[in-house]
């Protein structure tokens, strides 16, 4: 195969519930179930190789959701109003008195023992005192650093409605908890119950750091239920001075997306840009969103060119210019460079910039990313090669890919016929997580991939949260576990650790098999490449494949050209790291002999 590759080198560089009703409650009907949050992962764009295809950037859009107002009433959440004046009060029992004062004491297991004898019903106390105690048992949890069992709590209010004397309240330690437990959690959707009215409570200087999370928060609720106007609507009211800004306004940005709104998107995202390193975040999280906002920008650049109405060949150009700035932009050191690679080479692919490809091509399969799994590359680079005619050059880039990858479409199968079920798929994560599992070479980088997605991580991060509430708890005084709190508190975690096991091992398995999915659909798209190969030698082209070559016959975009700050290094099979993203692969037109 011709390798004709330059670099150019830069010169400048319910559960359990406490789940013991109130006594003294009145009944309610069961809360709706809710509808599963469907939450943006920023991945790679799905791209159609076809001849002449292009690049589809799909986002995650709610199914059978339908827009519906925020402010929920009662009967829209499925719970039936507590009368306040109905909830009597008196005074306290002594279990009460002496749980109140281990509180103020930091006492906090102590405490927790006595709220939790009186959420039973069995010290005597009226309803509203039972109230009380409810709301300061979750306190106390969440002071034992017991975080899912506080949760429950706070859980368990919110459903109960305003009439619950803690109902209001809980809504900070919503917030609270939503800084100590990863999203799979799913505290989004508790604080959707309540919607925007209930957070003016929190709109006093005071508390306005609490008012940002819980707007964000909201937004994201509205968000993942597909309510996009409302979702528009909450989180532009986030702080430009809060530390929650530039999350809520990554999702205002993926919400103008999802309505197919480009201009606003990328006003969002560049927000985002212009906030990131005055709004409090970790360095982390800076270099995160900033590179998220680079990338997202150039799908958006990327996609607006790309609709139907754009006709005018100019603003196309300028489009994906932008794209390609964006994508530019994205740091080498971020988890998101690589995707920018590649998504740049299907941008320079259909603006007919062949060297620019495939020199992308080149930098993807650098021994530098031994553990990428980009096989769409390939596919990119075989079809450069026939649209410029270069048979020889695009059967051997066949070859190679089924070389690869037919091996590996074989081995990930077998792989899934191992782990059947949810909670065995997680056990095999976490051994890959581990470097633990048995995989051949070539296909543990395509596994590793696969399962390091943000979904699956997060899932798996808050199994772990749940394994270290575990330890927390057996840490306690023997007189707090041996109590019905201690047991409450161990049947809880167990549940919530057994549904997040399950959880974790569905959203794993469903990553992996929409690997083997693409894969397939790879392959599909590599044997249509080899049949228009076929036709190609026997004369019979296509006209949508002779209207290809003709176009790539027409460009310059084979050619190498260098601008004042590059300079052309001949590639002698070492690479350099500071070279990678800007290798160029001369590409020889042979249509025109």
């Amino acid at each position: 195969m011709i390798m004709n590759v330059i670099a150019c080198h830069r010169l400048a560089s319910s559960r359990s519930k406490v789940l013991r009703r109130v006594a003294a409650r009145p009944e309610t009907s069961p809360p709706p179930k809710s509808g599963v949050l469907l939450r943006f992962a920023a991945r790679r764009l799905v791209s159609v190789a076809r001849l002449g295809g292009g690049l589809v950037w799909t986002v995650v859009a709610a199914s059978a959701l339908q827009a519906q107002d925020m402010s929920f009433s009662l009967e829209d959440t499925g719970q039936v109003a507590i009368d306040p004046a109905a909830v009597t009060d008196g005074p306290p029992s002594a279990v009460m008195s002496a749980a109140l004062g281990h509180y103020e004491a930091k006492r906090y297991a102590e405490a927790a023992v006595g709220f939790n004898q009186v959420v039973g019903g069995n010290t005597g106390d009226a309803a509203a005192k039972q109230h009380q105690a409810e709301f300061f048992l979750g306190k106390s949890l969440y002071h034992l650093k017991l975080f899912q069992t506080s949760l429950s709590v706070f859980d368990t209010i919110s459903q109960a409605g305003p009439g619950h004397r803690g109902y209001a309240d809980s809504l900070q330690w919503l917030a609270q908890l939503a800084s100590e437990l990863p999203e799979p959690a799913k505290i989004v959707e508790k604080v959707g119950r309540y919607g925007l009215p209930a957070l003016e409570q929190f709109k006093a200087p005071k508390t306005l750091k609490v008012y940002n999370q819980l707007l964000y928060l909201l937004g994201r609720f509205a968000y993942d239920k597909g309510e996009l106007d409302r979702a528009v609507d909450v989180l532009s009211l986030v702080s430009e001075e809060s530390k929650f800004f530039v999350p809520a306004t990554f999702y205002l940005g993926m919400t103008h997306v999802r309505q197919r709104k480009s201009q606003p998107a990328i006003a969002a995202f560049r927000r985002m840009l212009d906030k990131v390193d005055s709004t409090g975040l970790s360095k982390t999280e800076r270099n995160q969103y900033r590179n998220l906002a680079w990338l997202s920008l150039g799908r958006v650049y990327y996609s607006a060119a790309n609709q139907p109405s754009v006709s005018d060949d100019q603003m196309r150009s300028r489009l994906i210019g932008n794209a390609v700035d964006a994508w530019n932009r994205v740091e080498q050191s971020s988890e998101y460079w690589l995707d920018a690679l590649f998504e740049g080479s299907w941008a320079f692919f259909l603006s007919d910039e062949y060297s620019r490809a495939l020199g992308n091509v080149h930098s993807l399969y650098s021994p530098y990313f031994s553990n990428a799994y980009y096989p769409e590359a390939l596919v990119i680079k075989a079809v450069t090669f026939f649209s410029n005619c270069q048979a020889a050059n695009a059967r051997a880039t066949v070859a190679r890919f089924h070389e690869l990858y037919d091996p590996v479409q074989t081995e990930l199968n077998a792989v899934l016929t191992r782990y059947p079920d949810n909670v065995a798929f997680f056990n095999f994560l976490r051994a890959v997580r581990e470097d633990k599992a048995q995989l051949s070479p070539r296909v543990k980088p395509v596994v590793t991939s696969a399962l390091s997605s943000r979904s699956v991580l997060r899932n798996l991060e808050y199994v772990d949260v749940l394994t270290e509430e575990e330890a927390r708890l057996a840490k306690l005084p023997q007189a707090f576990r041996n109590s019905e709190a201690g047991s409450m508190v161990l049947q809880e975690v167990a549940l919530a650790k057994s549904f997040a096991i399950d959880e974790a091992g569905n959203i794993a398995k469903e990553r992996y098999n929409r690997v083997i999915k693409e894969l397939r659909d790879l392959m599909n798209q590599v044997d249509s490449v080899e049949l228009e190969l076929t036709t190609f030698e026997r004369g019979q082209l296509s006209e949508k494949a002779r209207a290809q070559q003709s176009a790539a016959a027409a460009s310059k975009g084979g050619d190498v050209v260098v601008d004042e700050e590059h300079q052309i290094w001949p590639f002698k099979g070492e690479y350099w790291r500071d070279e990678l993203g800007f290798y160029r692969q001369q590409v020889t037109n042979l249509c025109r002999r």
